[in-house]
Order: C-alpha cells, then sequence, then structure tokens
C-alpha cells in the first residue's frame, strides 16, 4: 500500500449493542458512518484490519463524471457537492481541487466512444466538451501524442485516498460513531427471520441493522449467508514520482497511460490500458456472467493463473461463527504491484509528454478492485434478509462516488429520503 496513508487510534472494546453495525471500514462505510453520527444515530464501524487499508487508500483519487455510466452520474453529482464541502464539515483536509480531468483519444474507435458519452450524458453534464488536437496541446502543452481528440470536464477533480477516509474517520468518531480495527464480523445472528446483530471474532454485537461495505470480501462473506453476489477481482498497479514539473494540473486519462498530480508535488500514473486479472475460482463459477464484458474490454485484461489461485483457495467459503474466518486470516489484502505494466505506463507517458521523463519513482503498489458484471454497485436492502444493506461492488470507481455512496446507504439503513434514486443500484439486477 501507499507508505503515505495516515494511520487513525480507534476504539479496542466492543458495545453489547448499537442501532447499525458497518462491516468495512474503506471511504464508504467510513462515509455511512459519518453521516448516521451527524443523524445521531448510534453506528459502530468494525474493520478487519486497519481503516482505509486495502483499495480506498490504493486508488488514483480520481472524483469523475467524466465516462461514466450515465445511471452513474447522479451519485457522482452528488459526491462533487459533498466533497466540495468535505474540509469545512470535517474541520480537516481531504487533498480535494476541482482540477478538471481530461481522456483522449488515438484512433477512431476510441474517439467515437467519447463521443457517444458525451451526447448521452450532456443533459446532466452539460459543462462536459468535446476536444479537438489543439485544444489539447493548448490546455497541456508539451506534449508530442498524435491524438484525434478527447473530452473534458472542468468540474471534475481529485482528492488523496491517502488522507480523505482516515480524515473522514476521525470525524465520525467525533460526532459519536464507534470504529474498532483488527475485529473481522464472521457473520450475522438473525431472530424471526431477520438480523439481530453481527458475531465478531472478539464478541456479539446486537443490532436493528448491517451494512455491508465490504469491498472485494463482500461477496465471500454473503456467500457463507447463502447469497450470490457476483463479483470478480481485478489488480491496479499504481506509481508516485517525486515532486517534479508537470504540463498541467489537469488529469489526463489517455488509452495507454494516465497521470494526475499528487498534493506532495509528484504524480500519480498507472498503466490504464491494462490491469492484471488473475484467475481464482470464482472466474470458473460467474465468469459467464461477463461475457459481454470480455467482449468489449478483454483486450485490457492481463489474465494469469498461479500464486493467487491457490492462495485463495486456501481461504474458506464456508465456516461456523465460532470458527476463524477468511478475514482473519488475510487482514490487509496487498497485491504485489506489477512493475512491467508500470514501466509501460512511464514509457508511454514519456512519449506523449517529454517532460515526464525526469520523472523518478518514490513508491508503486498495487490494489485489488472487486467488478461487477455491469460494472456498477450494490446500494440495496437485501430483501432475503431483513436488516442487511450492501454497498459493494464499486468496480474501481468507488472512490469518487464514495461520499455520496456512503451518504445513500446511510438513508437506506435510516429510513431517509435518497440523497439521489437508488434504482440504478438494486441488487436483484444481478
Amino acid at each position: 500500500m501507499t507508505k503515505t496513508l495516515e494511520r487513525i487510534n480507534t476504539a479496542s472494546e466492543l458495545p453489547a449493542s448499537t442501532s447499525v453495525v458497518i462491516i468495512g471500514g474503506g471511504i464508504v462505510g467510513v462515509s455511512a458512518a459519518l453521516t448516521l453520527a451527524e443523524r445521531n444515530i448510534p453506528v459502530v464501524l468494525l474493520e478487519k484490519g486497519h481503516i482505509a487499508g486495502e483499495q480506498s487508500s490504493r486508488n488514483l483519487g480520481w472524483v469523475r463524471k467524466t465516462s461514466r455510466d450515465p445511471l452513474d452520474i447522479p451519485l457522482a453529482q452528488a459526491a462533487d457537492r459533498l466533497w466540495q464541502n468535505m474540509p469545512e464539515r470535517l474541520g480537516r483536509p481531504v487533498g480535494y481541487r476541482q482540477c478538471g480531468i481530461m481522456f483522449l483519444a488515438r484512433s477512431d474507435e476510441q474517439m467515437a466512444m467519447y463521443e457517444a458519452w458525451h451526447q448521452a450524458a450532456q443533459a446532466m453534464s452539460p459543462e462536459s466538451v468535446l476536444l479537438s488536437a489543439a485544444e489539447i496541446g493548448q490546455r497541456v502543452p508539451g506534449g508530442q501524442g498524435a491524438w484525434l481528440g478527447g473530452v473534458y470536464t472542468p468540474s471534475d477533480g481529485r482528492a488523496e485516498p491517502a488522507i480523505a477516509t482516515t480524515a473522514m474517520a476521525a470525524a465520525a468518531v467525533d460526532k459519536g460513531a464507534v470504529l474498532i480495527q483488527n475485529c473481522a464480523v464472521r457473520t450475522l445472528s438473525t431472530a424471526g427471520g431477520k438480523v439481530s446483530g453481527v458475531i465478531t471474532e472478539k464478541g456479539e454485537i446486537r443490532c436493528d441493522q448491517v451494512l455491508l461495505a465490504g469491498g472485494v470480501w463482500s461477496r465471500r462473506f454473503l456467500g457463507n449467508l447463502g447469497i450470490s453476489l457476483p463479483t470478480l477481482p481485478l489488480v491496479c498497479s499504481v506509481m508516485r514520482t517525486k515532486p517534479m514539473e508537470g504540463p498541467t494540473d489537469i488529469s489526463v486519462g489517455a488509452p495507454d497511460f494516465s497521470f494526475r498530480k499528487h498534493h506532495n508535488g509528484g504524480f500519480i500514473i498507472t498503466q490504464r490500458g491494462a490491469l492484471d486479472a488473475p484467475i481464482t475460482l470464482d472466474h470458473l463459477l460467474i465468469g459467464w456472467r461477463y461475457l459481454s464484458q470480455l467482449k468489449s474490454q478483454g483486450r485490457f485484461l492481463r489474465t494469469s493463473i498461479g500464486r493467487a489461485f491457490f492462495e485463495d483457495l486456501k481461504l474458506a467459503r464456508r465456516w461456523k461463527a465460532d470458527s476463524i474466518s477468511p478475514f482473519e486470516k488475510v487482514r490487509v489484502m496487498d497485491p504485489q504491484a506489477n512493475r512491467k505494466l508500470i514501466d509501460e505506463a512511464m514509457n508511454n507517458l514519456r512519449a506523449a509528454w517529454p517532460v515526464f521523463g525526469q520523472a523518478v519513482a518514490e513508491e508503486c503498489w498495487a490494489g485489488l478492485i472487486d467488478v461487477t458484471p455491469d460494472s456498477n454497485p450494490v446500494i440495496d436492502r437485501v430483501q432475503a434478509l431483513p436488516g442487511l444493506t450492501l454497498a459493494t461492488g464499486f468496480s474501481g470507481h468507488g472512490f469518487g462516488t464514495g461520499p455520496a455512496a456512503g451518504h445513500l446507504a446511510a438513508d437506506l439503513v435510516s429510513g431517509d429520503s435518497p440523497i439521489i434514486d437508488p434504482t440504478p443500484y438494486r441488487f436483484d439486477r444481478l
């Protein structure tokens, strides 16, 4: 993980009861805890490792509407408003800046994709504009890339994953939420066909509602309850450079690299055209649900079968409440960064903007992404088990919408009017 991740001290003793238990200390779970605490609803958040230890601190930090599924744009717009007010709300910085995001196209196929998105999203994101090659050069000078054009949304932005979730967590504690780290939830307890509590490695907490925001772990947790959630893992490798002069403050995504300014003066860089797809048993069990994605995006995947397959097989898929769970065996999922992909990204970036020839790596890391068949999350109550709500499956773009996703999940748990229409995120669509 990034070595700049800020840590937080939290409680150690479990309360006997509360109103809401949140499973998972990523940005969505923490945002939900913050929202509930602000409403004076008793809430306990349980994290098997440490707050923001997995994808919430390992992502690229983009806060975007650009190139999102149009169904997902209202959540992104709500998140924009929350990010803008976050420092005042928390009394702490989160590294947010409305710097704009630009996606670039080299081929007619890529440009047609952005033109189609622009047309579909224009009513919801009217400030998004299509760019010519000359306009790209004006906004991001010093380039040598052969671009056909691109799409640009000036109201998009960035925040810092290494500090944002921790800042939200600290504010949630200040407002009355109880956060406990290094405490895995093994399963749920029920009474009368409804959730009545959670059983952890340290004991039971009685509660009325549970929110599962477990990221890549949600599928395994639900599977033990007999509930199927289709998600598959992908790995994104990331590099942060030492401070350097760059061509722009705009975050830029090209077909085979991306970069954005980091708050310390360096840049966050990744190979946007490739993700590692380590094969696991789940690929064999539910891979057929992803056939349409494979047809359109399979060229982006670097598949392999190796250590990840066997490590996954070692983790139980069924266990009892008094047994050690998989979440106690792997406190923090920490995949190894793929230096080959990072080197590819750097070579491609230097060819397009030679100024990055002076870039020096400060650190590299990787994060595991949970992807649904349509790349949109589930934020919904589970009808089969009253009292259980899901906020998971964010498919690699949950950090940007995290504040609004957590807010929406809190709305569903507490019965408040939802911040946006939750219909696109219903569980039964999968």
